[in-house]
């Protein structure tokens, strides 16, 4: 490969890096074309982007990005795709999904909401864990139930009062 080409592929891997908040780096050897085309179908519909990346290329790209990505350089070792994702748990949902037929993907790491996970066993985790837009729903939700509560609790009581009052001017 040139020298002009490997830039260009280093510039590309950096700006996605970049782009995107999170990604995955996987192991998808052993998978035929067949089921990598349907891996690739399945990321694409969940707006996943799977790049596969030679890995001295992968880490001089995550050496120039604006992040510090060394906690991952160890896992740059044998076959590695890259699942790049805006939602931390989108690929950990499609990789147990698609794992339900296939025996890859396998987990290396990932780089999720600023923490690194290491090791196949964090899938589950992963796939669990909630986006930053859930977990602002579930504290707006939260703040809103006393207050719905008290709402309520007026409402309620405003007829109640009605009622005594009603059957006491009856009396």
């Amino acid at each position: 490969m040139k020298r002009e080409d490997k830039l260009q592929i280093i510039e590309s891997l950096t700006e996605k890096l970049n782009e995107y908040g999170h990604f995955y780096l996987t192991d998808t050897k052993g998978l035929n074309a067949e089921q990598t085309s349907n891996l690739r179908r399945v990321c694409f519909k969940n707006d996943v982007l799977l790049v596969v990346a030679k890995n001295t290329l992968l880490r001089k790209a995550m050496e120039k990005a604006d992040v510090d990505y060394s906690e991952v350089y160890d896992l740059l070792k044998g076959n590695t795709s890259v699942m790049f994702t805006q939602t931390g748990n989108a690929p950990g949902k499609l990789m147990k999904e698609f794992r339900k037929k296939h025996k890859k993907p396998i987990l290396k790491g990932a780089f999720v909401e600023e923490t690194v996970y290491v090791g196949d066993e964090q899938l589950e985790a992963l796939a669990n864990i909630k986006s930053k837009d859930e977990l602002l729903g579930d504290i707006v939700s939260l703040l809103q139930s006393p207050a719905k509560n008290v709402i309520s609790a007026l409402q309620s009581g405003g007829s109640k009062i009605h009622g005594v009052l009603e059957t006491l001017s009856k009396k």
